[in-house]
């Protein structure tokens, strides 16, 4: 496989992706939607950007939270409001997992659900609420923050 080709496959894959869902292709959403299945960890808008233009070029603020926006909406992209942080971004696995955010770094780890299937907790309220998830963050000190090996924020 030459390197255009295997470039080329994301972006093909994405596109599959967008017409299962039943979205416009368009060069913005393959590449972000790119730049969201290969980055590490859970990224902000802005880092996004940033990958999705190595793909596209030019590619605005406003257009980047449209796309995200839009991608989102379609269940393809999960956004994770952290209180105190940007919006963090990662593919949407639909498998009601929760996140670890570390005080010092800012880093964000997946947590697995260990009761049970969504929304893996109950609220307690009247039946007539249907809650389809619950979202839990768990807070503290990542492995390089608690020896002191992690580089501050």
């Amino acid at each position: 496989m030459t390197a255009r080709a295997s470039e080329e496959e994301p972006m093909a894959l994405a596109a599959a992706q967008l017409r299962e869902a039943s979205m416009r292709v368009t060069a913005p959403r393959m590449a972000m939607l790119v730049a969201v299945a290969h980055s590490p960890g859970h990224l902000d808008a802005e880092a996004l950007r940033e990958r999705a233009q190595r793909i596209t070029g030019r590619l605005s603020l406003q257009a980047t939270y449209n796309v995200l926006r839009a991608l989102t909406d379609a269940g393809l992209v999960r956004c994770t409001q952290i209180p105190g942080h940007p919006a963090r971004y990662e593919i949407e696995r639909h498998d009601n997992h929760h996140h670890f955010v570390c005080r010092r770094c800012a880093a964000v780890r997946d947590v697995e659900c260990m009761i049970g299937a969504a929304p893996c907790m109950e609220p307690g309220l009247p039946e007539e609420y249907d809650t389809q998830e619950a979202a839990v963050t768990f807070w503290g000190l990542c492995p390089g923050c608690r020896t002191g090996a992690a580089p501050a924020p």
